[in-house]
């Protein structure tokens, strides 16, 4: 494994590069909780840095959860970093809050931290972006356990038109088995934001789109996400990893099932990142729904211009 950790368990990631160094940052709870299912209530963000994406200096932890009643009141959760015009890195992370001890119903938030060098980071506490009920569920209105808004994607508008976000969420009037939507966000300056409809219709077998990227393979644009594709016959398993979809992104069209399978269970949560070479390489972190949780990110895995991932160091 590419990056892993003795005491912790480590999950989702993102990254950033800095031209010198890649700058990895990663959910991480401790094992002698024993359940690797109580991690969420736990996560906090950490920092490793490499210069190869194979070897990897770990710096340890970066942000944690805010006071009683904060956005992040419980744990911090997945983001991205991408660098303003201004030269200061926005984090745009997710803030968990579980109202109950007892249940793992939560509310998620979009937050943001800035830093001048991607070491030390300062949380801007007048910041959050959440759901509009307008267009995505809320809390208690399907039987779902979340109120599903996280994991933002931000990118600049390849239109230069602002910035783009991409998020994790879920369509009114949804089931368990569907429902999963991306939804969107808008911003001109990384400051304020507007919250948009969803970027293409539900989707119909799969509860939620989780950790979605616009990349490229081979030239191809490409949407990536993560998540269990329920049954879609009698009979039929779910099938849970890493998809990816043609699309140059919003607005053209999302067509969500005609998604291909990228990298398969225990893979879960894949980034596609360029090594060195110029090169798509996807690393992906080892437990996915259904599969043993091995709490660690993989070695960078070359892919073809098929479109599938092989092989790996």
């Amino acid at each position: 494994m590419a990056f892993s950790l003795d005491s912790h368990w480590v999950w989702d990631f993102w990254m950033a590069d800095d031209g010198e160094m890649y700058h990895l940052f990663y959910l991480h709870a401790p094992k002698v909780l024993g359940d690797p299912d109580r991690r969420h209530r736990f996560a906090r963000i950490g920092h490793a840095t490499s210069t190869d994406l194979h070897r990897w200096t770990d710096h340890g932890e970066v942000l944690g959860p805010g006071p009683a009643g904060s956005a992040d009141e419980t744990a911090t959760w997945t983001g991205s970093v991408v660098r303003g015009d201004d030269g200061m890195w926005r984090m745009f992370y997710t803030g968990a809050s579980f109202p109950a001890a007892d249940s793992d119903a939560n509310v998620e938030t979009i937050c943001v931290a800035t830093s001048a060098d991607l070491f030390t980071w300062t949380k801007d506490a007048s910041f959050t972006l959440n759901a509009d009920p307008r267009y995505y569920e809320k809390l208690g209105e399907s039987a779902w356990m979340d109120e599903a808004w996280r994991d933002p994607w931000v990118y600049r508008d390849p239109s230069g038109n602002g910035w783009q976000m991409l998020i994790t969420a879920r369509a009114k009037s949804s089931d368990t088995r569907s429902g999963g939507v991306v939804g969107r966000a808008w911003s001109s300056d990384l400051e304020e934001w507007s919250v948009l409809p969803p970027w293409g219709p539900p989707a119909e077998s799969f509860p939620h789109l989780e950790v979605t990227q616009l990349a490229q393979i081979d030239g191809r644009p490409v949407l990536l996400f993560c998540g269990p594709r329920s049954a879609r016959a009698v009979g039929e398993a779910p099938t849970a990893g890493v998809w990816v979809v043609d699309t140059p992104g919003p607005p053209a069209p999302l067509r969500v099932e005609d998604a291909q399978l990228l990298a398969p269970a225990p893979h879960y949560a894949g980034r596609i990142v360029r090594d060195r070479s110029g090169a798509a390489v996807l690393l992906a972190f080892i437990g996915s729904p259904g599969s043993e949780f091995l709490g660690a990110i993989s070695d960078p895995i070359a892919l073809e211009s098929a479109g599938s991932a092989t092989g790996g160091r």
